[in-house]
């Protein structure tokens, strides 16, 4: 009997090795399977509402790493997203610097050693109030160059670096055709007001843009944000403090947000930016009961603009945002624990939501009902008060429902409201900073920046000059000197009243020394810059 078993279960080598491949390519096919429809993104065949979050690894440290990403899976998110910052990995042409806060590799493993997804914006082109947009000075002096337009130099750079990103995420199986967390990659960035400035060499920049990064091969989508004309296969996303008015290019590519501001930048001199955790509660809500799939907070945690990294006039060190996560690493109450309440009630909402496009119905001159349904009897409601000022009570599915100025109730099965965006739920938290008695355990470090002595590098010119050009984005400073010979018998003099100095622009801040003496300083700001 044992040997009739044996003999029935024999099988030819050949065969067996033939088999094991076949199972090989479909075990494969399973992790390689990242795509869209008209509802979502799809993951294995899945659709899903993913929930993502903007953490720039260079702006934290990789010590801050671990516990970022933790604080944003408890927070609810599904996806960590972060731009790749060119200048930051390649400072001078063909040098590659990956180490310390530049460590791409070692935080996109973190991102999957925590259980999450990523969504990596190579640009390479980033914004971001980054120096220079996150592009390498050096880039500046090729012969010929012309930035984000139909400009070889230009696009041969852009690709030498975005092949170079590829395929380093390729080499550690970071995809998720490779098994690995990234599900999405996103080329260029806000290119669509710079393509209608710029014309037909701007739309056959983007369109050259796309195509390179899909020929990558990827094996995951790639997005363009706010860039309306985005050409399949890339999905075209909105920017903004509110995207429930936008709309994909195509019927065919899911509605997504790469960047739902948390707040703002920090500036000089400006006021510290704040966004309630309420409205920003509400505009998420918004977005997904008009059939929003993907959203992104831009930023999760801000960090710090660490050396010389700030870009824009200015931006300040602090890259705080407002964020769920404060630059410091800790959690912001209520904002944090209000939106993981969001996300929680969404979750429950997720069968409905990405089976169909919802079913409006108006319940008032302000209110509606967004009524989504699966063909599994499962059952999802967004009821929604714009009335900016007022309470209403509205009727919807025999039951009676108080809705608070705008605000979105959702209703997990059409019946039950388990949560309100207007409604706060987490403990309010206030931060205070407070002396830490230094013992020894600190000290001040002074740094001191060489200035070259008066002559070494000394020009004429009239008027001011392009400070990057000039300086090569070396310093921050550049020195303006003139000799101003007043005669005794002048006037003003006379009357006892002293020389007026006017200069227009005062920029970040100006400082005047007369006969090598230090006679007074003036700061401009971003309102004001004279």
């Amino acid at each position: 009997m044992v040997t009739a078993t044996k003999k029935k279960s024999a099988m030819p080598k050949d065969v067996l090795v033939v088999l094991l491949f076949l199972l090989g390519l479909w075990v494969c096919s399973v992790t390689a399977s990242v795509s869209y429809d008209s509802r979502a993104i799809t993951i294995n065949g899945q659709r899903r509402i993913l929930i993502s979050g903007s953490i720039h690894y260079p702006r934290s440290s990789p010590e801050m790493w671990p516990d970022l990403i933790q604080k944003a899976k408890e927070g609810g998110l599904d996806v960590i997203q972060t731009y790749v910052f060119w200048n930051g990995h390649e400072p001078s042409p063909g040098k590659y610097y990956f180490e310390g806060n530049y460590d791409l590799v070692k935080f996109i493993k973190l991102v999957k050693q925590a259980g999450l997804y990523a969504h990596l914006r190579i640009g390479p082109y980033v914004c971001a109030e980054w120096n220079f947009g996150g592009f390498p000075v050096w880039l500046k002096y090729i012969p010929g160059i012309n930035f984000r337009t139909d400009n070889g130099p230009f696009k041969a750079e852009m690709q030498k670096f975005t092949t170079k990103i590829v395929n380093m995420m390729k080499a550690e199986g970071l995809f998720e055709s490779q098994g690995g967390p990234i599900i999405l990659s996103q080329i260029e960035n806000e290119y669509g007001p710079m393509e209608y400035e710029l014309g037909a060499p701007g739309k056959a920049y983007s369109n050259w843009a796309a195509k390179m990064a899909v020929g990558l091969g990827t094996g995951v989508p790639w997005v363009m944000c706010k860039q309306d004309d985005a050409p399949d296969p890339v999905i075209n996303t909105c920017n903004g403090f509110y995207c429930d008015y936008f709309s994909p290019n195509k019927p065919y590519k899911p509605k997504m947000w790469t960047e739902a501001w948390t707040g703002w930048f920090t500036e000089f001199g400006g006021a510290v930016p704040y966004r309630p955790a309420e409205d920003l509660a509400f505009s998420v809500a918004r977005f997904i009961q008009k059939g929003g799939s993907f959203i992104n907070y831009y930023m999760y945690h801000g960090g710090t603009n660490f050396g010389r990294t700030a870009g824009g006039p200015f931006i300040a060190t602090s890259y705080d945002y407002d964020a769920p996560i404060d630059e410091y690493g800790l959690i912001r109450q209520p904002k944090w624990g209000h939106l993981k309440d969001l996300h929680r009630a969404i979750k429950l909402c997720e069968p409905a939501l990405v089976s169909a496009a919802p079913t409006v119905m108006p319940l008032g001159n302000y209110q509606e009902a967004h009524v989504f349904k699966s063909k599994s009897g499962a059952c999802a409601a967004f009821l929604a008060n714009y009335n900016q000022r007022s309470f209403a009570k509205v009727a919807f599915g025999n039951m009676h429902y108080n809705l608070p100025p705008w605000s979105v109730s959702i209703l997990p099965d059409c019946k039950n409201t388990v949560y309100n965006t207007a409604r706060l739920g987490a403990q309010s938290a206030r931060m205070k900073m407070t002396p830490v008695p230094m013992h020894g355990g600190f000290s001040w470090q002074a740094y001191s920046e060489e200035t070259s002595a008066e002559g070494d590098h000394t020009f004429t010119m009239v008027g001011l000059l392009e400070q990057i050009n000039t300086t090569r984005d070396v310093t921050d400073y550049l020195w303006y000197s003139t000799d101003v010979h007043i005669n005794p018998n002048e006037g003003f003099l006379k009357s006892g009243k002293y020389p007026v100095l006017t200069v227009l622009s005062a920029v970040h801040a100006l400082h005047i020394f007369v006969n090598g003496e230090l006679s007074g300083t003036a700061y401009g700001s971003l309102e004001s810059p004279k």
